[in-house]
């Protein structure tokens, strides 16, 4: 019986002239491979033959083809043992196959698709039919190939991409690290009390910075900011803020003037706050704000003179455990020109603290939804009220994670705790 069957149409050339595809064709009829070749090269293509499933098996793993012409029934590895074998060699590209048999059964037919076959022709082979089935199977590889050099650029971007994320987040670590050295000192010991800050950013760079400053004499300058947004730009915010309340360079410190015998004075904190709010507004070309809270502490009588400027109410914690938390509120800073800032006084007595926290405890959400809120806040450091320094901050910390059920806060977390002891130590 003929391989292929006659027919004087004439037959084009492939549809993908120019891609010079390599076909194999596997039977152990000579003549039969020399039938099926003749018409492959007319078409184009560059044919290989082998004569057994063994040996078909070996030229595809020197010279991998694109199309397989298989016959079914050969001696030894027959041809559904052969397209098994050959789906298992672990080539880059895909080769079609197609199995040429006399077998018409759909049983048989589910057989050599479950071995690896892509399609079958049934002998005699029509020359239309086989050139249409080889044009099928172009096809499909042409879009193999795109799809894997698709898929090598979408890698390539991938590892690029990963890189640079890499090399931003190395960068953004150490922006950490420069962030949290603002704050030289966590902790503080005086004659008359105590100072802790604490600093937690929700990413690798936060909006928030708490710090301190020597102030005039017996007296110590406190201030906690909250700059809107995240990330980068609010870091290098609070970074030139820091340098406006500098506890090392006093003549850079805008809370303080400095007086003819060369020591330092406070200045009223409702007029510090005026005069941030208008050199944000006339000498930083920046679309933030900020929130903030600025003390004046006598480490003597224990008398707090503070401005708020939009943040969080101070919390002061008496002796006995019980919390207030009061003030005026305030505008933020860097909203509106001309804009007026009020200051109160807060009377600490020995035993007595007070916290400044940013928004970041009290608009902490639980699972719910619900915040802590101020009123969460003050039964939590009635919990606390044993605990000091440091610790009370870690402590605080572990208890707004309980409430919330988060491992990760969705905001920046700062605080200031000072514990006036009224009496000097020793």
């Amino acid at each position: 019986m003929p391989l292929i069957s006659s027919d004087s149409t004439k037959i084009e050339a492939p549809a993908s002239a120019g891609v010079v595809r390599r076909v194999l064709i596997v039977d152990d009829s000579r003549l039969q491979r020399k039938i099926l070749s003749s018409s492959v090269k007319r078409w184009g293509f560059e044919v290989l033959e082998a004569g057994t499933g063994a040996a078909a098996l070996e030229i595809c793993r020197d010279t991998p083809p694109d199309i397989v012409l298989s016959d079914w029934m050969m001696p030894g590895m027959n041809g559904l043992e052969f397209c098994d074998a050959f789906r298992k060699l672990p080539e880059e590209n895909y080769g079609y196959f197609i199995l040429l048999t006399s077998k018409s059964e759909k049983d048989e037919v589910a057989r050599g698709l479950q071995a690896g076959a892509d399609d079958f022709l049934t002998k005699p082979v029509n020359a239309h039919e086989l050139r249409a089935r080889i044009s099928a199977g172009e096809r499909i590889l042409d879009m193999q190939r795109e799809l894997t050099e698709k898929n090598r650029l979408i890698t390539d971007t991938l590892k690029e991409l990963q890189s640079v994320y890499d090399s931003l987040d190395s960068d953004l670590i150490e922006a950490k690290k420069l962030q949290q050295s603002l704050i030289r000192e966590r902790k503080k010991s005086f004659d008359t009390g105590s100072l802790a800050l604490f600093l937690q950013s929700s990413g690798h760079v936060g909006g928030d910075l708490v710090g301190f400053f020597p102030a005039a004499d017996g007296h110590l300058g406190l201030y906690a900011i909250d700059v809107s947004g995240h990330g980068i730009s609010s870091a290098l915010m609070t970074a030139r803020l820091a340098g406006y309340l500098s506890g090392t360079a006093p003549d850079q410190n805008v809370a303080l003037t400095r007086l003819k015998d060369g020591t330092y004075q406070t200045l009223p904190p409702e007029d510090v706050i005026a005069t941030l709010n208008d050199m944000v507004l006339d000498e930083m070309d920046t679309e933030h704000y900020f929130t903030l809270i600025l003390a004046d502490v006598n480490l003597n009588t224990g008398e707090v003179l503070l401005s708020q400027a939009g943040h969080p109410h101070p919390a002061i914690q008496r002796s006995d455990g019980s919390v207030e938390q009061w003030g005026t509120g305030g505008f933020p800073v860097g909203l509106m020109s001309g804009i007026t800032f009020e200051q109160f006084n807060v009377q600490l007595g020995p035993g007595d603290r007070m916290l400044l926290l940013s928004d970041g405890v009290t608009e902490c959400p639980n699972q719910d939804g619900d915040m802590l809120e101020e009123a969460g806040l003050a039964a939590l450091m009635q919990d606390l009220k044993d605990v000091t320094g440091p610790n009370f901050f870690d402590a605080l910390i572990w208890n707004l994670g309980k409430f919330s059920g988060l491992d990760e806060f969705p905001d920046d977390i700062s605080g200031i705790l000072f514990e006036f002891s009224g009496q000097p130590v020793g």
